[in-house]
């Protein structure tokens, strides 16, 4: 088995989303398609490694949020792909119109620039996949792995000992120790996040590949900072919240505690632009103002 890191240079940025060939006995297989607009790149990439998109017979989608699965569509509809996902994300390959409607309220009119188009998936090419179940591909044995927080419809994929973690497991740049937390509405859940990186603890994963960016191998440490990530940062934005911070002041105190936080980790200005062009931290506190106002109301979700 051989795993591949394909960078989709999205907006002309290294590094921001990766899409994953995993070449087994029997062929390749792809663990995240990326946007539309970066297709052009992905099958560049893959011809890098000397296949051509008609050799692509499965792919894999963490979620359904389209800088992960936006090309999906395109892989199940005009390659005769199976696409596997989340039982609560199938539908929304399958008819996009939800997704791209809630999409359109967030990026307004970058949607084309930023997505491209997303073709809808037909629905004899979606497999719809539940905890625990397992999808044999390319010789290999992959294993749904469900891990909220991000989003509902969000799976780790197992493989043997390495995993895809989408974002269930934040995001990490090459060579940075910086790690930033991707919290978009609206389906930020603290306590589901919580259990998802006690879930991802204890399977003693050897490498995990999440989408932004690149191999971990340092798994045990980049989770348990991340855990303590993601409580300070949502603490940072309820105390705020409580305190009646207005949101665009508390965009700002966010944005200025994370350039803090990557200044006493020595990592430049340059890299921490690139971090935030691969997780707007407008959206990350969208996503936790969202989550305490439902809380607080007596329900995390909508």
């Amino acid at each position: 088995m051989n795993i591949h890191t394909l960078d989709l240079n999205f907006r002309n940025v290294p590094h921001a989303i990766a899409a994953y060939l995993v070449v087994g006995p029997e062929g390749p297989a792809l663990v995240e398609t990326g946007p539309s607009s970066t297709l052009e790149t992905l099958q560049a990439r893959l011809a890098e490694h000397g296949f051509a998109p008609a050799d692509i017979r499965h792919v894999l989608v963490t979620h359904i949020h389209l800088d992960h699965a936006g090309a999906a569509g395109w892989w199940a509809e005009r390659q005769n792909a199976q696409v596997y996902v989340h039982r609560l994300g199938a539908p929304h390959l399958i008819d996009p119109s939800k997704l791209l409607s809630s999409a359109k309220r967030i990026y307004g009119d970058m949607m084309d620039s930023l997505w491209g188009d997303v073709l809808p998936a037909p629905a004899d090419r979606v497999t719809a996949l539940n905890d625990g179940n397992t999808i044999r591909v390319a010789g290999l044995t992959f294993t749904a792995l469900d891990t909220p927080g991000h989003a509902r419809h969000h799976h780790t994929f197992r493989l043997g000992d390495v995993a895809f973690t989408g974002d269930a497991a934040g995001i990490r740049l090459p060579g940075s120790p910086l790690i930033f937390l991707p919290s978009p509405p609206p389906e930020f859940d603290l306590e589901a996040w919580q259990h998802t990186l006690a879930r991802l603890r204890g399977e003693n994963f050897a490498t995990i590949y999440p989408t932004h960016f690149g191999p971990i191998d340092d798994v045990r440490a980049h989770l348990k900072a991340f855990n303590t990530l993601l409580h300070e940062s949502a603490e940072f934005v309820r105390e705020r919240m409580q305190a009646s911070v207005e949101r665009d002041e508390l965009v700002q105190a966010y944005t200025a505690w994370n350039r803090n936080r990557a200044e006493a980790l020595g990592v430049p200005e340059d890299t921490f632009q690139r971090y935030e062009i691969t997780n707007p931290l407008f959206m990350s506190v969208d996503g936790m103002m969202r989550y305490w106002r439902k809380k607080w109301e007596g329900s995390v979700v909508a």
